[in-house]
């Protein structure tokens, strides 16, 4: 799959959604969309790959509990391989001034494509991020994920990736 078109399309997409937010009022920016790209499995250099994701949260179901903030995601992402994770899971959110730390857990389903077998099609994303307010409804940021299948399946090398994030508000 090429992923210039893949840019492209996420783009196009982006654009419209922007249009699509001018148009119709979604209430009080309550959507929070993340596009995220990076380096998969950055622990092993003959394994590695470019990766391209997006995530969505939607803040109306956020709850402030002793933990934090707590929210429910649901996102997915591909690798230059074809590999490809679709996930859902719960993130935390703690405000520290401009500064947002969000760590994460998230399992899901792993499809290996012509990229890295993680020994199972069940793997859990655990993942901290740090961004940064560009605007009130825009952030940039960067973050960490350990993806693995926690000795469930017949083996488990793991994967170590970074990303490159920006959060918009719709």
């Amino acid at each position: 799959m090429n992923f210039k078109i893949i840019y492209a399309v996420v783009l196009s997409l982006f654009f419209s959604f922007s249009v699509f937010a001018e148009d119709v009022k979604i209430d009080s920016d309550n959507t929070k969309i993340s596009f995220f790209s990076g380096l998969f499995d950055i622990s092993h250099r003959d394994q590695n790959s470019t990766l391209f994701g997006l995530q969505h949260q939607n803040e109306n179901l956020q709850r402030n509990t002793f933990l934090g903030k707590l929210s429910p995601i649901t996102g997915a992402m591909i690798t230059a391989d074809n590999a490809t994770y679709f996930y859902t899971g719960v993130q935390a959110e703690y405000n520290i001034g401009p500064l947002n730390f969000t760590p994460s857990f998230t399992p899901g389903y792993y499809d290996s494509g012509d990229g890295k077998d993680l020994g199972n099609t069940l793997e859990f994303k655990s993942e901290v991020q740090l961004s940064m307010k560009l605007s009130k409804t825009s952030q940039l940021g960067l973050s960490y994920f350990h993806i693995s299948n926690g000795d469930i399946g017949d083996k488990n090398p793991g994967a170590n990736s970074y990303m490159f994030n920006f959060l918009k508000n719709f």
